[in-house]
Order: C-alpha cells, then sequence, then structure tokens
C-alpha cells in the first residue's frame, strides 16, 4: 500500500529506535506466552492429573524443549510429601515475574514508540513547511489558503491518529500473534491448521469494507479543507462582510458546508465502525469452531492425535488472547485505509511540482554591476497570454515605471525579476548572464520589494524590520527607520521597537506598516529595488511621508516602480506603457505627453478625477 510505503520511508532514518521496539515486543511477546503456557500444568496439577502432566512432560522436540523440562520438574515435585502445594507455588511465582516482564517490555516498548510517531509527523510537517516556502508564488494563487492549512493541520492529525498509531498494530500485534501461534501448532497441529484456513476468510471480508472507507475520507478532507477556506476568507474580509450586511449570505454558506462535512463524516464513520463488530464476529465464529473441533480430539481421548485437558484450555486461552491482536490489526487496516486518503494530499503538496528551480551548479550573483535586459521575453498562464515578446534594458541606477490598467501584466514583468515565476520564453539577464543560472538566495539578496498592501508578521517592529537579517544591530534597525521616515512614530510606541504589531500589523495604522515594510526594504540595501505603488491606498498625509521615504530609499538605486498614481513617476528616467501584455508606448513624461496616446490619456483620466 503506497500509504505505508511513505510513512516507511520516514521509519528508516530511525533504524536504533525501530530495532530496539521490535526487541522489546519480541521480548514482550515472549513472556506473555510462557505465563499462559504454564496454564496447563497448573490446571493439570489442580484437577490432580499427575500422570497426564508427567506423560506430556515427556514430549520431545526442540521448541518444547524449555516448556517441557519446566512440567517434567513439576511432575516430579509432586511425587514428594507437600510437593504439589510446594509446585503451585513455584507456578504461581513464575506466572507473577513472566506477566511482570512481559509488561516491563511492553512499557520499553511504548516508550521508544513514541518519539517515533512524533518524529514522523514533526517531519512531515517540516517537510510541508519546507515545500510551501520553496513552492512559486504561481501556486498560492492556484490553490484556497484554506485547503494549504488544512493540509498542515487536519491531515496530519489524521495521519497520526490513523496511519501512525498502525505502526503499534504492525510491529507489535504480529509478533504477538507469531507467538501465540507458533506455541499453538505445538499443542496441536490439526486445530492450528483449521485455524489457518479461517483467518483468510476474515482478512478477505474486512478488507472489501476498508477500500470504501478511503474513498469517503478522501471527500472528508477536501471538505475540511473548503471550510476553513470560508473561515479564513470570512475573518479576512470581516468588515466587507458586516458593511454589505452579509452576515447571513456567508452563515448559509458555512452552513451548507458543514452540513455536507456532517453527512461525508457520518458515512465514514459509519464504515470505520463495522471493523470491531465485524472482526468480533468472525473472531466468536472461530471461537465456536475451535471448541467444537477442539473439544473432539479431547474426547477422543488418543493423545498422539487428540489434546489432554490442561492443553485444550491452555490452547483455549491462547486464542482469546489472539483475538485482541488480530481484532486490533483489522481495525487498523480500516485506518490505514482512512488515512491514506490525508497522505496523499500531504505527499500531493510535498511533490508538487517546483516550475522555478535552482540550476544544478548555480553562479553566485556578487554585485550588480551593469544591467537588467528582458530579451524577447513572453509569459503564459495555462492558455492565456500575460505578456509576449517583451524587450527591455534597465540600465543599473535608472528608474523604469510600468503603468498601463489592470491586468496589462505590470505585476507579472515585475515578478520575472526576483523568479517569482520563470519565462514561458525568451531571457531575463542581469549583467549578461541567464537569471536562471544564478543562485535563487544571490539573485534575491540584490533586490528589495515594497508591496502596494504592506505585510507585517506578527511580531515586534525591530524584528519586522530585520527581517532575514537577524544579525542586524539596534543601530542599523534605528538607521533603516529613520530613513523610511518611521522611527518619530515607533519612539511614540509605549514600548518602542519592541512593540507588538499585531497579526498582519493591525496595531499600526497602514502609513506606519507602509514604513515599517520601506524601513526594512532599506535595511536590505540592495542595488535593486522593485516598488508596487506604495502611496496609493493612503491619505495624504501619510502619502507625504511614506513617498519621502520611498524617495529616499531610490537614491543611487535602480528602480522598478508599478505605478497606479502617475504623477509619482514623473521623474522616471523611462516609463513603459503596457497594454494586454505588450509595451504600447515608452519614453519619460514628457515624450509621452507629446505623443498623445495611451499615457497621456491615461494621465488626464486621473487629472480629471
Amino acid at each position: 500500500m503506497k500509504s505505508l510505503r511513505v510513512i516507511f520511508q520516514y521509519i528508516k532514518r530511525y533504524p536504533k529506535l525501530v530495532v530496539a521496539y521490535f526487541t522489546c515486543n519480541v521480548l514482550s511477546a515472549l513472556f506473555s506466552v510462557i505465563s499462559l503456557g504454564l496454564l496447563s500444568p497448573f490446571l493439570l496439577l489442580i484437577f490432580d492429573q499427575p500422570d497426564t502432566l508427567k506423560a506430556a512432560s515427556v514430549k520431545t522436540g526442540f521448541i518444547n524443549g524449555l516448556m517441557n523440562q519446566f512440567k517434567h520438574y513439576i511432575s516430579e515435585l509432586t511425587l514428594q510429601d507437600g510437593g504439589k502445594v510446594k509446585a503451585l507455588g513455584i507456578i504461581c511465582t513464575v506466572v507473577i515475574c513472566s506477566i511482570l516482564l512481559k509488561n516491563v517490555f511492553l512499557y520499553l516498548a511504548m516508550y521508544v514508540l513514541n518519539p517515533i510517531r512524533n518524529r514522523i509527523i514533526n517531519h512531515m510537517r517540516s517537510d510541508m513547511f519546507h515545500k510551501i516556502l520553496s513552492l512559486p508564488i504561481g501556486f498560492f494563487s492556484e490553490q484556497r489558503k484554506g485547503d494549504i492549512m488544512s493540509r498542515l493541520t487536519n491531515d496530519l492529525q489524521d495521519v497520526e491518529s490513523s496511519s501512525v498509531s498502525f505502526l503499534e498494530t504492525f510491529f507489535r500485534e504480529p509478533i504477538t500473534v507469531f507467538f501465540y501461534l507458533t506455541y499453538m501448532v505445538i499443542l496441536s497441529p490439526q486445530l492450528s491448521l483449521f485455524l489457518l484456513l479461517f483467518l483468510p476468510i476474515s482478512g478477505l471480508v474486512i478488507g472489501r469494507v476498508g477500500r470504501s472507507l478511503k474513498r469517503v475520507s478522501t471527500l472528508v478532507q477536501e471538505k475540511l479543507g473548503a471550510i476553513l477556506s470560508t473561515i479564513e476568507e470570512t475573518i479576512g474580509g470581516i468588515r466587507v462582510v458586516k458593511a454589505f450586511n452579509a452576515e447571513k449570505q456567508q452563515a448559509a454558506k458555512f452552513d451548507r458546508e458543514n452540513e455536507d462535512l456532517f453527512e461525508i463524516k457520518n458515512k465514514a464513520n459509519r464504515r470505520r465502525d463495522l471493523a470491531s463488530p465485524v472482526s468480533e464476529l468472525l473472531g466468536i465464529s472461530a471461537v465456536c469452531g475451535v471448541l467444537y473441533y477442539g473439544g473432539r480430539l479431547v474426547l477422543t481421548g488418543d493423545q498422539s492425535l487428540g489434546l489432554n485437558g490442561g492443553d485444550f484450555l491452555t490452547y483455549i486461552a491462547i486464542f482469546t488472547q489472539i483475538i485482541n491482536p488480530l481484532k486490533s490489526f483489522s481495525s487498523a487496516s480500516y485506518n490505514i485505509r482512512k488515512g491514506a486518503a490525508s497522505i496523499e494530499r500531504i505527499q500531493a503538496l510535498i511533490h508538487e511540482n517546483e516550475s522555478v528551480k535552482e540550476a544544478a551548479n548555480p553562479k553566485t550573483l556578487q554585485q550588480f554591476q551593469h544591467q537588467i535586459e528582458f530579451r524577447n521575453v513572453s509569459f503564459r498562464y495555462e492558455d492565456q497570454i500575460i505578456l509576449e515578446n517583451i524587450n527591455l534594458v534597465i540600465e543599473k541606477g535608472k528608474t523604469v515605471a510600468l503603468v498601463g490598467s489592470s491586468g496589462a501584466g505590470k505585476s507579472t514583468l515585475a515578478d520575472l525579476v526576483p523568479r517569482f515565476h520563470d519565462p514561458s520564453s525568451g531571457e531575463l539577464l542581469i549583467d549578461g548572464v541567464n537569471i536562471k543560472e544564478y543562485s535563487l538566495k544571490s539573485l534575491r539578496d540584490q533586490m528589495s520589494i515594497v508591496t502596494q498592501e504592506p505585510i507585517l508578521f506578527n511580531d515586534t517592529i525591530a524584528n519586522n524590520i530585520c527581517l532575514g537579517f537577524e544579525q542586524a544591530t539596534e543601530a542599523e534597525i534605528t538607521q533603516a527607520a529613520k530613513v523610511a521616515n518611521a522611527h518619530h512614530f515607533i519612539l511614540q510606541k509605549e514600548d518602542g521597537y519592541q512593540t507588538n504589531v499585531g497579526d498582519r500589523g493591525n496595531k499600526l495604522s497602514g502609513g506606519e506598516r507602509q514604513r515599517v515594510t520601506i524601513a526594512r526594504a532599506v535595511l536590505k540595501n540592495p542595488p535593486i529595488l522593485i516598488l508596487d505603488e506604495a502611496t496609493s491606498s493612503l491619505d495624504t498625509e501619510s502619502e507625504r511621508l511614506v513617498q519621502d521615504a520611498i524617495n529616499n530609499m531610490m537614491q543611487n538605486r535602480t528602480s522598478i516602480v508599478i505605478a497606479h498614481r502617475l504623477s509619482t513617476i514623473r521623474h522616471a528616467d523611462e516609463i513603459i506603457v503596457l497594454q494586454k501584455g505588450k509595451i504600447m508606448e515608452r519614453g519619460n513624461h514628457d515624450t509621452l505627453i507629446a505623443q498623445q496616446g495611451i499615457y497621456r490619456k491615461l494621465v488626464e483620466m486621473q487629472e480629471v478625477k
């Protein structure tokens, strides 16, 4: 089964723990069999059948050796005065010691298993998170955030409660069953053959029900992902929901999805709950068959073909003990099929194709020196053309502005520079070298990005500024904040630079958030800046402070500016006008105004507003 192969790929990382766990289970099962095996001499002694006990003790064979020697010792002891009571005491003492050792090794096995289970889940979670960090930006526009969160939470929890829990059954119960079956074969080969014919039938019945459980479990996880997406979207847009009186609409949407989840989970749980009654019914059927067939062997009285009463009762006792491991194994097979759906979703994320890949032996971009060049660059998303045949050279120290209507391809063009996407065709070069030949780290070290929506993390102002530069000193952080016009308002906060900004920076105003992100870019001190108009959503005062900070930051740097307010890019060295993914006009502000083309119309439209 594919899901088990995935689990074992993680288990292989801990060979010493697996060997220790296996050894403890072997010893636990061995002492369990010994404690039950002593039931036969105990019963024969209690029911005063020393001749039968002595006859049983003369059976030969390597496997029988240890138990037969003990039976022989007990039979000899019963011949002495008061020997029966003494023999009874010895049997009880050995049983107690065996049970003690069984449980000691059982505890040690669980003690070793816990870190294995927890490590598997930790590594799965870590693998998923690291994969998320390595995936291109385009992946996140295609996927629901709630579904990704569901894989990191609900799917992992499902794997832990089902597939990983199967490890306990997989490693322990077969060992226990093996020892029990071995001793049962020793006691009665004929009766054991009857059981071995019955068990495959049980497995076939259980397997048929288990396969249907996997299909339903996949639907459960998908629906959980949809519900998480609805919750995340509603909380993130709660202002809009309330402003448009859309509470009932969102509640109805959630209730529909929640009701669907209720129905699907009912189906899954009903099929899962079949494991216990089905396996119990099969187990009881087997017990009845054993009682009937074994009873006939005892009643024959032929010791060469049958059983004595003590061995038969011991056989029944061991068989009742083997039912629980078999029952656990059948329940675990249901669980592993249920967890298989979650493992497939986790593996789909871990093995998601990385469209932006590091070169095998990447070069290091030590320093940006000359120019950025787009050479016949096109970009397609599925069948849609986003950029077509872009040719553009951005000289070091120059400011290039990208303008155009929404959907013209401005953001996509800028995203190609840090390799958030790769061109579908053509080349993007820095200093004459295709950027695919550079390592991603050295490439992105050369640039900073300030987005239209300021992105802050639930941490202190200082830690948000030094994101990616944990080694930054307090003086460097302060200097970056001063350049970004943020130092003054930060000092007015109760905890200064150690003030927590809250979730997504909601404890700060829009202008304050943007100035913190600018300080972050300043601290990095890169030669290349990519600016998605950072002032378009701010009030007049905040806009002036942020624009001053941007102007300070842009000095002596190469800048690519995505312009929404055209008044902010009048002094750009070159303005690129995009329309439907193509460069329609290019030049400085005065040249484009004189052409009376698309750019002039855009400027006039904003002036009218």
